[in-house]
């Protein structure tokens, strides 16, 4: 209902206005006869009005209004919805025509009206008549005295309500109407919000919000519904393993009415009637959600557990990608972490899902950490393409089966480099959005498939701000409550990562109370070796015990045993390859040492060619201050390991690219530790380039 717009609510049009004949335009009274004069006008006169322009000086010209008839407003038939002027809340066209009326599914029999008409679909047919369904719990019967022409189960029929015997039997009669307007007879109940439904268990409520998952099951159908205080699950039973409200996908608005229970400690609605709400109102609790969402995803204002020039640069990034990683925990969209198989990955990895797997369960129930969440290993230090196919292979099945958003995609300890590009560009096709934590020497050229990327390079740090340092730092903005637990972590990837910067110090000495710094490169060490086995396996179980989250004992016999093994496998393999390392000084006074790792390594066994060398090249840099590189080779890869040499790996990649047609060079890493690929027909090409390369540059 609105006031009249063509009259502005006044029910009539202003023709022509011109001076008052009676006071001259002045509005107040002048000589007058009280006998000829009206009540009103008397009442006027007396107060020093003109009666005649009741004191506005002007003579008005006036016609009623034709888009309202008079009555100043527009109202909105409640039946069709269209717009009209009058009495009642019915438009004259629905007035003309008799009213079917539809109940809910909610309604029963104290919502009918003996003698009104009501839409119904027959049930069941016997000798004695027909069963007719007006809603989910109201049933009656036409006799067969009453039916002209035969009806089958699932016929939809106009029935006028004749009569409720005593024991609540529907005496229904068929009628036939030509023309007829369909009222909707709903059945309000009270309306809550997910976070206040716990206090509702066994009353019917209704909630409204978006539907953000269904799932079908052997039995009911399962939506979950996000509102704007969380999200509860809502189980829809038509028949078994049948889809209920097929109309209703992920995305859609609605307002589901039901039963609230308990169901292996988890709240649940039993639903009762859902629909989807329409454009305006479906806006409304779309803003709603939105707006509600926006507050809960802030992060926690925290200090650093150390002070750290580069983190403290870093705060402004870390703070939006913890409140982009919150907003999809609290929106119920999926969440896959990617991360480097090293110490310093697993750490920034498991950093942050100690913070999210609790209020994920929080948010989506007890099992929603397996619905909404799966952390992945990547082996290559980028994003490679069997990552991404994998990732888009399981966010689509996820999709096709339950309707499920395409995930938040986290990558942590990789995802800076030109080499991450390929994956990057399947991702910006489907439409999934990425975060970045990094250390590793970022190219620009990333940024633009990015949400976020957060790397100290961005702000004059270097590698040695690792990503486990960074990750446990945002864990702790996403969820304050997981510090004492986690903060062990960043002292982890620092000896994982071999870090010297002076945030590695600190991280250690924070913990030194609980950990001795053997202890925790044990740790490392260890990640790194189980890592090797775990191939693409997110070894949660494993992992959780060796970064003891579980029992003590238990993680001290599994680091105890796996460095062992580990240390065992590199003593043999230092074994086999020391004596085949060649040595020789560069132009600029660095030792160059080389190995030829496809004939004088284990292959296929830890430790892989990457943590041969950098063995190889830390036992050759003992007691020997000298700048030192260390390059492993096979038929198509080098590794390379510097201390000394001022040396820009992806800078050095790049060069080669250009350099060596035909040598299809690729690769990069941090700036004095990466990798580099080639075609092996020019391996020695690219060697003896690489060489000169190294020997030409400064040292320190």
């Amino acid at each position: 209902m609105g006031s009249c717009t063509a009259c502005d609510g006044r029910g009539f049009i202003i023709i022509k206005e011109t001076k008052c004949s009676a006071c001259k335009g002045t509005g107040k009274a002048k000589s007058i006869n009280l006998s000829e004069l009206s009540e009103k006008q008397l009442s006027q006169a007396l107060g020093g009005s003109c009666p005649a322009c009741n004191g506005t000086g002007l003579d008005r010209i006036t016609e009623k209004c034709q888009e309202c008839n008079g009555y100043g407003e527009i109202k909105e038939c409640r039946i069709c919805g269209s717009s009209f002027s009058g009495a009642g809340d019915i438009c004259k066209n629905c007035t003309e025509k008799p009213s079917v009326y539809l109940l809910s599914a909610l309604c029963d029999t104290h919502d009918l009206v003996v003698g009104s008409v009501y839409e119904g679909t027959v049930n069941g047919t016997v000798d004695f008549g027909a069963f007719v369904d007006l809603s989910r719990s109201v049933r009656g019967l036409i006799h067969s005295s009453n039916l002209s022409s035969e009806v089958n189960v699932g016929d939809v029929v106009h029935v006028k309500l004749k009569n409720i015997k005593p024991n609540g039997n529907l005496e229904l009669v068929p009628v036939k109407l030509k023309e007829y307007e369909i009222v909707e007879v709903e059945k309000e109940y009270p309306g809550y919000t997910s976070s206040e439904l716990p206090k509702c268990v066994g009353k019917t409520v209704s909630i409204s919000g978006k539907v953000i998952l269904v799932k079908q099951t052997a039995g009911p159908t399962i939506f979950s519904i996000l509102d704007e205080s969380g999200t509860v699950t809502c189980a829809a039973f038509e028949r078994a393993g049948e889809r209920a409200y097929p109309d209703i996908d992920a995305d859609a608005i609605v307002t589901a009415t039901g039963g609230v229970s308990l169901r292996n400690q988890d709240i649940q609605i039993e639903v009762l009637a859902m629909k989807r709400l329409p454009g305006r109102e479906a806006a409304v609790i779309h803003d709603r959600i939105e707006a509600a969402l926006d507050a809960t995803s802030e992060p926690q204002d925290i200090d650093f557990m150390i002070e750290s020039e580069t983190l403290s640069a870093l705060k402004d990034g870390m703070r939006a990608v913890a409140k982009r990683i919150r907003r999809a925990i609290f929106s119920s969209q999926p969440i896959v972490i990617r991360h480097h198989a090293d110490a310093d990955g697993m750490t920034a990895a498991i950093a942050i899902e100690r913070a999210i797997l609790p209020l994920i369960r929080e948010v989506g129930g007890t099992d929603a950490g397996y619905h909404f969440y799966r952390r992945s290993p990547s082996k290559a230090p980028f994003y490679e393409m069997v990552d991404i196919v994998r990732d888009i292979c399981f966010a689509l099945d996820d999709q096709a089966r339950h309707g499920q958003d395409l995930p938040l995609l986290v990558i942590v300890d990789n995802g800076s480099t030109e080499e991450d590009m390929p994956a990057f560009k399947q991702t910006a096709i489907y439409g999934i959005d990425v975060v970045v934590v990094d250390h590793h020497h970022p190219d620009a050229v990333v940024d633009q498939y990015l949400c976020e990327h957060v790397n100290p390079y961005h702000v004059g740090g270097d590698f040695g701000v690792t990503a486990g340092m960074i990750c446990g730092e945002i864990a702790r903005m996403i969820n304050p409550e997981i510090t004492d637990e986690i903060k062990h972590l960043p002292a982890v990837a620092a000896l994982g990562d071999r870090s010297a910067a002076p945030e590695a110090t600190k991280y250690i000495d924070l913990v030194s109370d609980q950990y001795e710094t053997s202890d925790l490169s044990d740790i490392a060490l260890a990640l790194d070796y189980a890592a090797f086995w775990l191939k693409f396996q997110d070894g949660c179980g494993l992992v959780n015990d060796i970064l003891n989250f579980g029992k003590l004992d238990r993680h001290r016999g599994i680091v105890k045993l796996l460095c062992e093994q580990a240390r065992g496998a590199i003593e043999d393999q230092l074994t086999v390859c020391m004596p085949h390392v060649r040595t020789q000084r560069l132009p600029n006074g660095a030792s160059l040492n080389v190995i030829d790792l496809e004939h004088f390594a284990h292959k296929f066994t830890f430790p892989p060619p990457g943590k041969t060398s950098g063995e190889i090249h830390d036992r050759l840099c003992q007691g020997n201050d000298d700048p030192v590189v260390t390059l492993g080779y096979g038929p198509d890869f080098a590794v390379i390991r510097s201390r000394g040499v001022l040396m820009n790996i992806p800078q050095m990649v790049r060069t080669l690219h250009d350099e060596l047609e035909g040598a299809g060079v690729n690769g990069g890493g941090h700036l004095v530790v990466g990798s580099i690929k080639f075609v092996e027909g020019m391996r020695t090409e690219v060697l003896q380039r690489l060489a000169e390369m190294i020997g030409g540059l400064e040292v320190a």
